[in-house]
C-alpha cells in the first residue's frame, strides 16, 4: 500500500528529469537559448542541475519502495 505513492513519485521525477535533460541538451546542441533573456551558459547549467536533481530524487524514490 505504501509503495504506490513512492512508485508514482519516482516515475514523475524520472520522467521530468530525463525530459528536461534531453530538452536542454537539444537546445544547447542547436545553439538556441534555454531561457529567453538569460545568459545561455547560466540557464543551461541551472536546467542541467535541476534535471540531475530530479533524476536523483526519482532514483531515491525507487530505492525506497
Amino acid at each position: 500500500m505504501e509503495s504506490g505513492p513512492a512508485i508514482f513519485a519516482g516515475l514523475v521525477f524520472a520522467l521530468f528529469g530525463s525530459a528536461l535533460l534531453l530538452w536542454t541538451a537539444v537546445r544547447v546542441r542547436h545553439r538556441e537559448p534555454v531561457a529567453q533573456g538569460v545568459n545561455q551558459v547560466a540557464s543551461a547549467t541551472l536546467a542541467g542541475v535541476v534535471a540531475l536533481v530530479a533524476l536523483l530524487l526519482g532514483t531515491w524514490c525507487f530505492l525506497h519502495v
